[in-house]
């Protein structure tokens, strides 16, 4: 069976050491990555589903907060990345967003963010890649059945977090003081978001099933077959393979 070709977003400055692990993950989980940058040439028609990754934080004015001194961002991939989704989204490409990339999945479908999610939420701050942090999922949702798991130890390298929620999308995971750690759309086309970054926790199967879910989906897509169902109907078939 061919491998859905999925392309990934990252930062012309951090993407070198980035893409890589992407790169290692798509294909862990059946799938082959392309890379895409701003100020390069992006052909969204050629793949089969789309991963937007982290990197910098993304410019307020792109959801109605507030410029402030000392923030690095990128406008230029914002644009990128923005133009990206909407054209996932007219096209029905399952979209995995990771951190930055869930936030912009959110916004681009009109939600907002908390600029300083710290200081809204009692929440224990940690910035590491180790999974350091844990997660509770909510029971009903796909990021539940897929990675077949009640609660995750996950990393963190953020500070901004999802506080209106999007079009169509939902609160899939919140940490111990409340913030939103995962949003996914309740109805095809496949969209994901998790704040924190599976790609470096590749070593645990719960995370790589994030990618393997993605890649299912982009292999729905082609057959024009139900996105959400081929996700979990993976997330099944590995659990009884494991039971048999």
């Amino acid at each position: 069976m061919s491998r859905p070709l999925i392309g990934v977003t990252v930062s012309r400055r951090s993407g070198w050491r980035v893409y890589p692990l992407m790169a290692l993950n798509v294909w862990l989980a059946g799938g082959r990555a392309v890379k895409w940058q701003s100020r390069r040439a992006i052909e969204v028609s050629t793949v089969d589903g789309v991963i937007i990754g982290g990197g910098d934080d993304i410019a307020p004015t792109l959801y109605g907060g507030e410029l402030r001194m000392g923030v690095r961002l990128d406008p230029e991939r914002d644009e990128m990345e923005s133009g990206v989704l909407r054209a996932a989204f007219d096209t029905d490409l399952p979209i995995l967003g990771i951190c930055r990339g869930s936030q912009m999945l959110n916004i681009v479908l009109g939600g907002t963010l908390h600029q300083e999610a710290y200081s809204v939420y009692n929440s224990r701050f940690v910035k590491t890649i180790l999974p350091k942090k844990r997660v509770t999922l909510t029971e009903d949702s796909l990021i539940y059945r897929v990675t077949r798991r009640e609660c995750l130890d996950v990393n963190a390298l953020h500070t901004q977090a999802v506080d209106k929620l999007g079009r169509g999308l939902r609160a899939v995971a919140r940490d111990e003081g409340g913030m939103v750690q995962a949003i996914e759309r309740i109805r095809d086309p496949f969209a994901l978001g998790v704040q924190w970054h599976p790609e470096h926790l590749f070593y645990r199967r719960a995370h790589r099933r994030l990618f393997k879910a993605l890649v299912e989906a982009a292999r729905a897509r082609m057959a024009s077959t139900g996105q959400l169902e081929a996700a979990e109907a993976e997330a099944t078939l590995e659990a009884a393979r494991r039971s048999g």
